[in-house]
């Protein structure tokens, strides 16, 4: 049977309300690529007729948090950043993206972006999933397409982040 994008957002749902931390977000990773890799819920939410890098599925009405869709066309490469107040959760179903975690240096301070060290980097493949928890900092790169599923702890099209910057 497909995953559907009620039951994974049921499934959401359900974790957070019995365990809304960090420990219960690290289960929702299973989630994530459960959907990665059902052939029918890529195919209904980031097959070919979806090219948009930025597509809320769902939005939850209790907790706030969100499920995305993202296409990226070809090469595409993010700063360091965090989710503010929120935490994501990355997940590949198409492509490969290198991801690079950062210790912060220093804070922003004004108009300056904050600095920071690269820590590790890795490949995230097809069905592979993670979360960044509440303030921990990450840059994705791509080389060439990719298709993926992001949860945000909430809807971050309303939230201002910081900017950091390699030091």
């Amino acid at each position: 049977m497909s995953y559907t994008l009620e039951q994974f957002a049921k499934d959401c749902h359900d974790t957070l309300k019995a365990s809304n931390d960090p420990a219960g977000r690290a289960k929702l990773t299973s989630f994530v690529s459960r959907a990665c890799t059902d052939a029918d819920f890529v195919r209904a939410h980031l097959g070919p007729g979806n090219d948009a890098e930025r597509t809320v599925l769902y939005e939850d009405p209790e907790f706030g948090f969100c499920i995305l869709a993202h296409v990226y066309k070809g090469e595409k490469t993010s700063s360091p950043h965090d989710h503010g107040p929120s935490w994501a959760i990355y997940g590949q179903a198409k492509g490969v993206t290198e991801m690079t975690e950062w210790r912060k240096l220093s804070p922003p301070a004004g108009d300056r972006p904050g600095k920071v060290e690269a820590v590790r980097t890795y490949k995230m493949e097809p069905g592979d999933a993670r979360v960044y928890q509440i303030g921990e900092l990450h840059s994705p790169y791509r080389a060439s397409e990719t298709r993926l599923i992001r949860i945000e702890g909430m809807n971050m099209d309303r939230v201002k982040r910081d900017k950091y910057e390699a030091a």
